[in-house]
């Protein structure tokens, strides 16, 4: 695996395990309890140790099924990450919120809390005091963001004496400056993040599939020219880029050892040029 710097002292893998809809969606799913624990397994030995999870995922099933799914490893191999929802960051709610994560995960901590989306109905200093407690106790490692534009992390960051590590932003080949949730990534939020040393965390990398069958010419001929596949060419041009990793949502093994495959090289910097400057966004 490789890994890229959160902080001084923090690297993150550069492929996580998204877990949207694993438990359900909105609402939780017990039914395929069980192959969702195996796959999530299955991830960690593959060498994916980076898992990505919210509280809202599946009502907190999704957070008890990865607490099943760790129970057999070290807990310093894995690098968890989680997040508050937007209704929820209120001081006390968001430190009520950290700890039901920390119950549903059966861990001890956190290693990146994340902010889930912006609320402008609660006080953003509110919510960054409640961050900065859940840090000096040692309920979390690092703070971040998520979907959040250049302002919202400057007003973030006002309020906190500890450092906004990451910022998670829908972002790949199709989605450059105009996503569902935000725009500017771009043009914006990538440069200013980049020079701030906030980690992109890009999520959809592979836009719900699209980038991972043929279609687009230019990625056809590369993944061609490189003997890769579709998807390990859209995922490496994401994390070729500086501060940027992703997560990515699969349960079969197939597609989690494809996934993989995009590390470990590196296109060259004019087929990265070609990449940046014949696709358009679609903002989808």
């Amino acid at each position: 695996m490789e890994f890229k710097n959160l902080t001084d002292t923090i690297a993150v893998p550069v492929i996580g395990l998204g877990t949207w809809t694993i438990g359900g969606g909105d609402l939780a799913d017990t039914t395929h309890d069980n192959e969702d624990v195996s796959a999530i397994e299955t991830a960690i030995k593959l060498g994916i140790t980076h898992i990505d999870t919210a509280e809202a995922y599946a009502q907190g099933h999704t957070e008890e099924l990865i607490g099943r799914a760790i129970r057999g490893y070290d807990r310093k191999s894995l690098f968890i990450t989680s997040k508050v929802s937007p209704e929820h960051l209120g001081y006390d709610n968001l430190i009520a919120s950290a700890k039901g994560s920390l119950q549903r995960l059966h861990t001890d901590y956190i290693d990146l809390y994340l902010i889930h989306a912006p609320n402008p109905d609660i006080p953003m200093q509110e919510t960054m005091k409640a961050m900065d407690f859940l840090i000096e106790q040692k309920l979390i490692r690092c703070m971040g963001v998520s979907n959040f534009a250049v302002e919202q992390i400057k007003e973030a960051q006002k309020y906190t004496k500890n450092k906004i590590a990451a910022n998670q932003i829908q972002y790949n080949l199709l989605v450059r400056n105009k996503g569902r949730v935000t725009n500017d990534m771009e043009s914006k939020i990538i440069p200013y993040c980049q020079e701030n040393n906030i980690l992109i965390i890009a999520w959809r990398p592979l836009a719900k599939g699209e980038l991972a069958k043929p279609g687009f010419k230019i990625v056809d001929d590369l993944a061609k020219n490189y003997n890769k596949s579709q998807s390990q060419i859209a995922i490496n041009w994401l994390i070729s880029k500086k501060g940027i990793v992703v997560i990515t949502k699969s349960t079969k093994i197939e597609h989690l050892k494809q996934n993989l495959g995009a590390i470990g090289w590196r296109l060259r910097q004019e087929d990265i040029d070609r990449l940046n400057n014949e696709f358009v966004d679609s903002g989808t």
